[in-house]
């Protein structure tokens, strides 16, 4: 396979950007090789800059579920571009948006647009902190809910791809008032409660872990987390940036029947372009200036393009029969995977929730960091490059979920199954 373009402008790259790449999972570190370079998506697939073709899996870390450009998607852009990109003033597409999110989670009574999940998580803490008056907040091992401070604690994905410190640059004093629990322990959570009584003002959770690879929530976890939380008067937030129209249309509080005080979303509510949100209880937000004293703001908060890419793009999943068809194709990919690997004689964990999934190396369950953090990385970075040399593109990384999207047919699939056996054989 040829990239002699892709390697050329890699090194051109780092003498610009800061590893050569605008974000740090990019760069291939975990996995061996180099980056590519990406000219166009269409559909289910990538294409690079040297004119290879790859059947993808990574869907711009999620948004893409309805595929690479799709024609409603693009035609909603190219019609709103054409009478303006950025107002910085209200435009109807915000109310549409926001009605159109409600219908998918009703628990979202009012909602605020930002520009990113990270901007939405950190909003949403320090609304959860107006509210309650108190300043700690839980979230847990191995869970990522965006590079502010406060959160870059045993923080997921990208700092476990690098192996890297939490983050040189984050005062002590930021993240003092920041707890850990251990994902799908209720014990920890009650410990931490205990010692620091009428202290804690949230907890925030991806209530299917995602950024340590797809790790679904054991039976009885976000129940009891809604109890200990009602119990203590703290605010339980869902962090659904990644889980949101992922697990199930109406994201993880509706597949599981729990529903929280806050949820922050991003992604596939942006049809492919920077947006987020957070949104939850009337009565907790409307503490958000203006309607009350908690200032959060944005210039581009609202942009039109992200609008209309995000409700172009739920008006497509909106069916029961689209969700159910997109679910089925998740399903018959886990199944080809964990079948190659047992042919192959391969201990993986297949772990998939929705259309979210990941192939852990590993001859353990997967319930948390601990759990996770065995994972055969080595072996994961050899079936990730043998898997690419069979015209599949993964995420780059053993703690990085896979996402399907409404593009990915019978075809596609079971040539990505036949891609996964002959990678497997020869591990």
């Amino acid at each position: 396979m040829n990239i002699s373009k892709s390697i050329s402008l890699f090194q051109e790259a780092q003498t610009l950007i800061p590893g050569g790449v605008d974000s740090p999972v990019r760069a291939f570190r975990a996995v061996g090789g180099q980056p590519l370079f990406i000219e166009r998506g269409d559909g289910a697939y990538l294409f690079d800059v040297d004119g290879n073709r790859y059947i993808d899996y990574v869907l711009s870390w999620g948004p893409l579920i309805t595929g690479h450009a799709h024609p409603q998607v693009i035609e909603a852009i190219r019609e709103v571009a054409l009478k303006g990109t950025s107002f910085g003033a209200p435009s109807p597409l915000e109310v549409d948006l926001a009605k159109l999110v409600m219908e998918f989670m009703p628990n979202i009574e009012m909602i605020r647009f930002v520009n990113s999940g990270t901007e939405a998580t950190m909003s949403a803490l320090r609304l959860a902190r107006a509210y309650t008056k108190r300043d700690k907040i839980i979230k847990f091992d191995g869970c990522y809910h965006g590079h502010a401070d406060l959160l870059l604690v045993q923080a997921g994905s990208g700092v476990i791809t690098l192996g890297l410190p939490d983050s040189p640059g984050v005062p002590a004093n930021t993240v003092i008032d920041t707890l850990v629990a251990d994902f799908n322990n209720l014990d920890s959570v009650e410990a931490l409660f205990k010692k620091y009584p009428d202290q804690i003002a949230a907890i925030i959770v991806e209530p299917v872990a995602g950024n340590m690879g797809v790790v679904p929530p054991a039976h009885g976890f976000l129940e009891g987390l809604r109890a200990i939380t009602s119990r203590e008067g703290a605010v339980l937030i869902f962090d659904e940036v990644m889980t949101g129209f992922r697990v199930h249309k109406g994201g993880a509080q509706t597949l599981y029947n729990v529903k929280p005080d806050l949820t922050t979303l991003g992604k596939v509510i942006g049809g492919g372009l920077p947006v987020g949100a957070y949104g939850g209880k009337r009565e907790i937000m409307m503490m958000v200036a203006p309607a009350g004293p908690m200032y959060q703001a944005g210039t581009l908060s609202g942009n039109p393009l992200a609008m209309s890419a995000g409700i172009a793009a739920l008006n497509l999943i909106k069916g029961d029969d689209v969700w159910e068809q997109l679910d089925q194709t998740a399903g018959k990919l886990e199944a080809g995977i964990a079948s190659a690997a047992s042919k192959a004689g391969i201990p993986i964990q297949q772990t998939r929730v929705g259309t979210m999934f990941t192939t852990f190396f590993s001859e353990t369950q997967p319930v948390d960091w601990n759990t996770v953090k065995v994972a055969d990385k080595v072996r994961f970075g050899k079936f990730f490059q043998a898997m690419l040399a069979n015209g599949i593109y993964l995420a780059p990384s053993q703690f990085e979920a896979g996402f399907v999207s409404t593009m990915h047919d019978e075809k596609i699939i079971a040539a990505t199954i036949d891609a996964a056996e002959k990678a497997l054989k020869g591990l």
